[in-house]
């Protein structure tokens, strides 16, 4: 008997007591290898002592002021550590909140207020990508592009438009150059800002790295070059979506270090904390903070726990950890070695169609057939038997379906935490191997 409302209301979840480094373990003493940080969120495990060590001082000293009233060291501090990490020198103000959504929720509130002040008040448009996923909030949902999580709350949602994901397995055409494919792509986007009057968007939304719906798809190179040109060409804003992709995850601490150009905002929140406390933070530029300040002087928007003490003084604890143990490198070399051993282990299988990603974000895309391409029936639940055949088998995986379109399509996400060592690899990767052939014997 439960007085919890879980999300799965028939479902009957293990009870995790403990944690230790890349292990969570059940009541019953049963030892999870974590290979998702739940959401791709515990990116330092889960017993970091520096980090506990951190809450119980902060606690100790202060636990709460409200933000109306005081600001305080850790959120000073962390911020500025932020600032100062963003590569392009133009991302120095952050508003922190308790998580993604929220920050993406901030993120659509301030581009609106931002062109209101600047007297631009047709401008209230947001341009997505369909299977984007940017949070659960009604905004966040409006722009996302997860058609099963919209689909009842449809009638409550923003009118938003929603352009071709960056999703070469599924979208690239026989023969074209990824250079061809990321131009269309940026076509399409003019072309839908054109359609909707370039003076009424106010910003395009995106993952550098598509993660939970599409399953760790990375653009291909020249995109986002393309889209910044668009953008500023008509004057709109670029958000960028990092909740996931961003904060190590995918090698460096800002994902979109690695597509050549700077956001005038971004999401940031999983990695930012590793679950150690709730946090998120949206990322402004100089010129965006500097409008607001020189005009009404205030940003309408707030929540209770914005810039909440002990939150910071976490995530400032986790991202000084990951700097002095030099974990970025760690990702990007385990990254690659996890990869290798996707490819020995996976690369051959007749129903593996795609293995991709960055980092320690990787997907395998699920197919009925290879050749064709052809995803599994929906019916069958493939991403569902996968998760309760890895739980089976000691391992944490982050299964999705409706890949595709909303509805078919199974992947896999995995988003194991940077202090991966060399010896976890190869038990992640059977683990998974042999929970995928279980799955698609037993759904079958």
């Amino acid at each position: 008997m439960t007085n919890v409302f879980h999300r799965d209301t028939r479902a009957t979840y293990p009870v995790a007591v403990a944690g230790e480094g890349v292990w969570l373990i059940d009541r019953e003493g049963r030892r999870y290898l974590d290979a998702c940080g739940g959401a791709a969120v515990s990116c330092l495990g889960h017993s970091h002592p520096k980090v506990i060590e951190a809450v119980r001082t902060q606690v100790g000293r202060m636990a709460y002021a409200h933000t109306s009233f005081f600001t305080s060291e850790p959120m000073e501090a962390l911020a500025e550590l932020l600032a100062r990490s963003a590569p392009g020198g133009k991302l120095s103000r952050v508003y922190f909140v308790s998580g993604g959504s929220e920050a993406v929720e901030a993120a659509l509130k301030l581009a609106r207020q931002y062109f209101l002040e600047r007297g631009e008040e047709r401008r209230c448009r947001f341009i997505a990508r369909r299977q984007s996923y940017h949070g659960n909030t009604l905004g966040a949902l409006a722009v996302g592009g997860n058609a099963w999580r919209r689909s009842r709350f449809r009638p409550m949602l923003m009118e938003a438009s929603h352009v071709s994901p960056c999703y070469a397995y599924r979208g690239k055409e026989s023969g074209e150059s990824d250079e061809a494919y990321g131009a269309r792509l940026a076509g399409e986007l003019e072309a839908e800002i054109l359609r909707l009057g370039p003076e009424t968007v106010a910003a395009f939304i995106a993952e550098p790295v598509v993660g939970a719906t599409l399953g760790a798809v990375p653009p291909v190179a020249g995109y986002f070059r393309r889209v910044r040109e668009i953008l500023d060409r008509y004057g709109i804003l670029l958000i960028l979506d990092e909740v996931m992709c961003g904060m190590g995850r995918t090698g460096t601490l800002f994902a979109y270090e690695q597509e050549g150009i700077v956001p005038d905002m971004v999401t940031i929140a999983k990695g930012l904390g590793a679950g150690y406390q709730p946090i998120g933070a949206l990322m402004a530029s100089e010129g965006i903070f500097e409008t607001i300040r020189d005009g009404s002087g205030f940003f309408q928007h707030g929540h209770t726990y914005v810039g909440h003490a002990v939150a910071c003084a976490a995530a400032l604890a986790v991202q000084n950890a990951i700097r002095d143990e030099d974990l970025l490198a760690n990702v990007r070399a385990r990254g690659k070695g996890l990869r290798r051993a996707l490819d020995r282990r996976l690369g051959a299988h007749p129903n593996v169609g795609d293995i991709r990603g960055r980092g320690l974000l990787l997907g395998i895309e699920l197919v009925a057939d290879r050749e064709s391409r052809a995803p599994f029936d929906p019916a069958r639940r493939v991403h569902a038997a996968v998760k309760r055949e890895a739980m089976a088998r000691g391992l944490l995986c982050y299964p999705m379906g409706g890949t595709l379109d909303g509805i078919r399509g199974d992947h896999v996400l995995l988003a194991p935490p940077y202090i991966l060592d060399e010896s976890h690899e190869a038990e992640i990767v059977e683990r998974l191997a042999t929970a995928i052939d279980a799955a698609l014997g037993a759904s079958s």
